[in-house]
């Protein structure tokens, strides 16, 4: 399950408030504390989004 967090990074990365810089220095404060399946889950969704 995807911690509140995760979805509200997602959230801001969809809508664009992240420069690719900023989004990936965010996801490596967290990303740390993600298990494997939440990892893959993270991946499948931005993969299947062509806006990330």
């Amino acid at each position: 399950m995807l911690t509140k967090e995760v979805r509200e990074w997602m959230d801001k990365v969809k809508r664009g408030q992240y420069s690719y810089d900023d989004a990936m220095s965010e996801f490596a404060r967290f990303s740390s504390f993600l298990t494997k399946e939440e990892m893959i889950t993270i991946k499948k969704l931005i993969s299947d989004n062509k806006r990330f």
